[in-house]
């Protein structure tokens, strides 16, 4: 019965989900970022990955609206959010930004954060050099960057893996996408048809534009050097089938967290762990916020 009660509020929400939905933007630097909000109370702060929009965090939105405020946002480039030209406006300065923008444009002091893919990527980043507005962490399918960068430097399966990325840098790599392959990987119907008018409104130069930026480039090399900890406790989930980024990154997280670390992974679910499984992810977010 407790688990039922638990969960209520979850299914309740998902009901009337879109209805109850606001939508606002916030200023980064004459760059708008969209940002959907639903709730009240302590703020969450989503962050979506590639290729993916604000509704990638529905359920969870659903799910923790009646005990927080839940705002995800479009990142730059995507959706309903400005696109800026040129690659120099999306580096990981600018995205990290965007982030605190929301959080000011929303009169909060920080917020807890949750990053998937890039946006698992922004959200470290946030946490590393900005800690002063963030609660706490959660990441989803975005091992901490020293972990990625060393199963890049020294496993070739991760070298494998990541072949997309490489290409992705290419010049000109974003005449190849289409909005409709874009969301191929969207099960629901119904989802789907939002995606591919999500992504029509997007710029596929600037997705391309996160790669050529920010994503490590060969000729691979190990970090060294003592990393910053992470000064927030960091709830991590990690999808197992996940084919892009292995498993094996995560090991020697504890290493670099300061603060408690919760790692949950999933098996039978991939990258995108958040719809992949969404109940069970969802239930692990609000325990681990209620406690």
């Amino acid at each position: 019965m407790k688990t039922i009660a638990m969960l209520f509020p979850m299914l309740l929400a998902a009901q009337d989900f879109d209805a109850k939905v606001t939508h606002g933007y916030a200023d980064s630097n004459g760059v708008k970022i969209h940002y959907a909000s639903i709730g009240s109370g302590p703020l969450v702060v989503m962050i979506h990955g590639f290729p993916d929009y604000w509704y990638s965090w529905r359920h969870q939105m659903a799910g923790l609206s009646d005990r927080f405020q839940v705002v995800a946002i479009d990142q730059r480039g995507y959706n309903l959010s400005d696109k800026p030209k040129g690659d120099a406006n999306y580096s990981m300065r600018n995205l990290v930004g965007d982030v605190i923008a929301v959080i000011r444009s929303l009169g909060k002091e920080k917020a807890i954060v949750v990053g998937h893919d890039w946006g698992g990527a922004v959200a470290w980043q946030v946490a590393l050099n900005a800690p002063q507005f963030v609660d706490k962490l959660i990441i989803l399918n975005l091992p901490h960057p020293y972990g990625l960068g060393r199963e890049l430097a020294t496993n070739p399966a991760q070298q494998k893996a990541s072949e997309y990325a490489r290409n992705f840098q290419k010049p000109g790599s974003e005449a190849a996408l289409k909005a409709e392959g874009l969301a191929s990987w969207v099960k629901d119907p119904a989802a789907k048809a939002k995606y591919i008018e999500a992504f029509q409104k997007s710029d596929f130069a600037a997705m391309m534009a996160y790669y050529r930026v920010n994503y490590p480039r060969e000729p691979y090399q190990a970090p060294s050097g003592e990393m910053k900890k992470v000064a927030m406790p960091v709830l991590m989930f990690h999808g197992l089938d996940d084919w892009a980024l292995l498993s094996g990154a995560l090991n020697n997280t504890w290493d670099w967290i300061g603060n408690d670390l919760t790692l949950m992974t999933i098996p039978g679910a991939g990258h995108f762990v958040q719809q992949d499984a969404p109940e069970k992810v969802t239930r692990m977010m609000r325990a681990w916020l209620l406690q």
